[in-house]
């Protein structure tokens, strides 16, 4: 039977906070329906992805039974890949809000199979393909690196040719941490100053434009830059993420990414285990964790909205 309306759940994801995070859409479709309306959906959703989610079995299941579900992601723009924050966020409201009591469930989605763990009452962990970036040269490196970083100094590119991100890493001078200070503020009063780090990171606004024209190539489709961490915060390294060629000017915490940047920074600190913060304005936390060729990504979600979206 055809359906007249979709439900659609707003959730913020990789942050315990409302309105922080990275906010996705997502639906839960009992009967499929065809990729332009999941376009127009997204399009009208005008979050970075618009998930929709799928039983994946003879439909003899319900979305509180089953175990596995298909899954695919798609920007205002374009359909994608592999998108960790989605894919989060799908799993919070079949756990959370379908009543799916099961500890493991699986999407088939284009980048295989991807699953998703309650991990108590709060968090839920992905586990992802590893993305392993290599060094990277090309023709227009120069002028990309100028548009996102301007004058300040990269310490190492590279590439994942599996998701098309260029890694860009800041020099480590970047990561200082400024003593906190005393100073008299203009009315005379006596002022603290907090220390300071990674503003350099925080502070990039790089022209989508300029990026868009000097990429046609389809080789990159998205940049990471990002930065180690200093030893006085919990965290091993920070990034950002910004991806016009998929119609996303920023993305505010990325886990497909954090595929390519996972491998990367295991090459630099010979671990296994990492505490990430992306810094974008609403910015989000990741742990961390590689298991073999698997990237396991841990976070929590906020539930914003529930609602009704009218196809008919």
């Amino acid at each position: 039977m055809e359906q007249s309306s979709v439900t659609v759940f707003v959730v913020d994801a990789f942050t315990n906070e409302l309105f922080s995070g990275n906010p996705a859409a997502v639906c839960c479709l009992e009967n499929d329906i065809p990729d332009t309306l999941k376009s127009k959906i997204a399009a009208e959703m005008n979050l970075s992805e618009t998930a929709f989610a799928t039983i994946d079995t003879d439909g003899s299941e319900t979305f509180e039974k089953s175990t596995k579900f298909g899954l695919r992601w798609f920007t205002p723009s374009h359909e994608v890949d592999l998108c960790g924050h989605a894919t989060l966020a799908t799993a919070a409201v079949i756990f959370h809000k379908l009543g799916n009591k099961e500890k493991t469930i699986e999407f088939k989605t284009r980048s295989g199979i991807l699953k998703a763990i309650q991990e108590g009452e709060s968090s839920i962990t992905l586990d992802f393909p590893i993305n392993p970036p290599a060094p990277y040269e090309a023709e227009n490196l120069p002028d990309i690196v100028r548009i996102v970083v301007g004058n300040l100094e990269i310490q190492e590119v590279q590439h994942s040719a599996t998701t098309k991100k260029l890694l860009l890493r800041l020099a480590d001078k970047y990561n200082r941490f400024v003593n906190s200070r005393r100073f008299a503020s203009a009315s005379g009063a006596v002022q603290e100053h907090a220390g300071m780090h990674r503003q350099d990171l925080e502070s990039l606004s790089p022209s989508l434009q300029d990026l868009l024209a000097v990429e046609k190539s389809g080789v990159v489709k998205g940049v990471i830059v990002t930065l180690q961490a200093n030893d006085k915060e919990n965290f091993d390294f920070y990034s950002r993420y910004f991806a016009p060629w998929v119609g996303i000017p920023e993305d505010p915490v990325t886990g497909s990414a954090h595929t390519v940047l996972a491998p990367y920074w295991q090459t630099v600190y010979n671990k296994h285990h990492f505490r990430a913060r992306q810094c974008s304005k609403r910015g989000g936390d990741l742990n961390i964790e590689i298991v073999e060729q698997r990237v396991k990504l841990t976070g929590q979600v906020a539930h914003v909205l529930e609602g009704t979206i009218r196809i008919k």
